[in-house]
């Protein structure tokens, strides 16, 4: 396996992903679901696209969770994108990263998995991130902390889906149904909100779903070519890139004690996804 080539799969993921979530953030006299409007319209335009040509069903074969998997996919995407306009780029990036943490308190009630006692460990090492977050960094308000962690609560409650949905299903319909019910809610949600877009405008929001479709794209071939537990921890590169943006475009500084909590969240994650696939590697 070319695992040197998948991270560099994973680089060019990451890269777009940030890049996406930097403009919107930029964006941020727009609603949270014009966003979202404009963010899965053009990938709902490729998915479709790619379905046709490869003359994949669309509707699927398990409709109801993949219903259930749009719903709490938008749900989180609305709530991100809201949290993005209230509290530093690079802090809310890494507070989104402890979908983890809920999707295992998910999946020992819904799918009856095993979570290794050392792993509440990582869980309580990334919460104790957020105390630092919260405590040292005044710019982390109340409402953005709620929010970006509601985000990642249904952003938990996505992985069980995928978890409950398998391989029964092609990757491109699941992710089609998400983008469908995404794009659905976005443009009701932001009748009322609207706001019409200048000129350049129109560029960096018809670039959202370039970028998003650009950075599953290569994630997906980066899992494709190399072993999960050595591509899976180069996700939370993001954050780091993230950071940078953030000094660099918004202006945004850290105090040692804020970027000590984003470290610890990051590294209870990551310490999460490296003891987790070595133990199902090696029940």
């Amino acid at each position: 396996m070319n695992t040197w080539k998948a991270l560099q799969f994973m680089v060019i993921s990451t890269a777009s992903f940030t890049c996406m979530n930097s403009i919107i953030k930029y964006l941020d006299s727009f609603h949270a679901f014009e966003l979202v409007f404009f963010r899965c319209i053009g990938s709902l335009i490729i998915c479709i696209t790619y379905l046709k040509v490869k003359k994949i069903p669309m509707l699927g074969n398990q409709r109801k969770l993949m219903i259930g998997r749009g719903i709490a996919g938008v749900l989180s995407m609305a709530l991100f994108f809201s949290a993005l306009k209230l509290i530093p780029f690079g802090t809310t990036i890494s507070l989104r990263y402890l979908a983890p943490v809920f999707a295992a308190v998910f999946s020992i009630f819904l799918l009856k998995e095993k979570v290794f006692p050392v792993q509440w460990i990582f869980f309580g090492l990334s919460f104790l991130g957020i105390v630092f977050l919260k405590g040292f960094d005044l710019r982390v308000s109340t409402l953005g902390l709620v929010l970006v962690l509601s985000s990642a609560f249904f952003s938990g409650l996505v992985y069980i889906f995928l978890r409950a949905i398998g391989p029964r299903d092609h990757p491109v319909v699941v992710v089609n149904y998400f983008m469908i019910i995404a794009t659905f809610v976005g443009l009701i949600g932001s009748i009322n909100v609207w706001i019409q877009p200048t000129g350049y405008q129109w560029l960096l929001l018809g670039s959202l779903g370039f970028f998003g479709y650009l950075g599953q794209l290569y994630m997906t071939k980066a899992f494709q070519i190399a072993e999960a537990n050595k591509v899976a921890p180069m996700k939370y590169i993001e954050a780091i890139f993230a950071i940078i943006v953030g000094w660099i475009w918004f202006h945004e500084s850290y105090t040692w004690l804020g970027l000590l909590g984003i470290v610890l969240i990051i590294t209870g994650m990551l310490l999460n996804v490296m003891v987790g696939r070595k133990k199902a590697s090696n029940p």
